[in-house]
């Protein structure tokens, strides 16, 4: 993604809270604050004028107007190379479900920590999906293979098991490689028989799955 500092934009309605992280966030070197909107509306709207456009953006879903999840899909059309990571008070199956699919690459709660906030950025942006626990929690369930077997599907094996535990933490392939001293090709090997046994195609899918497991 880009180098360092990263030209970074908050999306964010509630003042106090836009207040603290961009304070924070804007201080931190990696990132280079070039947007700070209150509204996908108003983000919209300034981008003309920005001198450069934003490649990583953090956004709330609930905004008056436009939903930050209708905003993903604009943002996503308007600045293709851009990576949004979602915020929200919300932890359900099907809101996360609805972020992925739109285009998010991770979700975080609101409760997360300003360092722990700026740590999920920096994990978009070396090519991670951060999600927070109360979220990976449900996504990990389908993974089991008690589970798997049960709903005639192939078990994984516990190596398939682990890589899925580091896609679970927002790891990217080339990370969850040296975590598990393989290869990157190895690791998308791996991802790909997940993704045949349990059938799903995508993330976006895979979310899907376990919300319709939990059901």
């Amino acid at each position: 993604m880009s180098t360092l500092p990263i030209p970074f934009a908050l999306i964010e309605d509630h003042p106090d809270l836009r207040a603290a992280m961009s304070e924070y966030l804007c201080a931190q070197p990696e990132f280079r604050c070039v947007l700070i909107a209150e509204s996908v509306e108003d983000f919209l709207a300034a981008l003309p004028g920005l001198p450069e456009p934003p490649t990583l953006v953090l956004s709330d879903i609930e905004l008056p107007g436009r939903t930050g999840i209708e905003g993903v899909r604009i943002i996503r059309q308007r600045l293709p190379e851009a990576q949004v990571l979602m915020l929200s008070v919300y932890t359900d199956a099907a809101r996360v479900v609805e972020a992925i699919a739109a285009g998010a690459v991770g979700y975080l709660v609101k409760s997360t920590p300003l360092p722990q906030l700026k740590e999920g950025l920096l994990q978009v942006a070396a090519g991670g999906s951060p999600m927070s626990p109360a979220v990976a929690r449900h996504i990990i369930e389908c993974f089991r293979p008690t589970q798997a077997a049960g709903n005639g599907a192939e078990a994984l094996t516990v190596r398939e098991q682990e890589v899925v535990h580091w896609v679970e933490q927002g790891l990217s392939a080339k990370l969850i490689a040296t975590k598990l001293f393989i290869s990157v090709d190895t690791v998308r090997n791996h991802i790909r028989a997940i993704y045949r046994k349990l059938e799903v195609n995508s993330k976006g899918e895979l979310l899907a799955l376990t919300m319709r497991r939990r059901n």
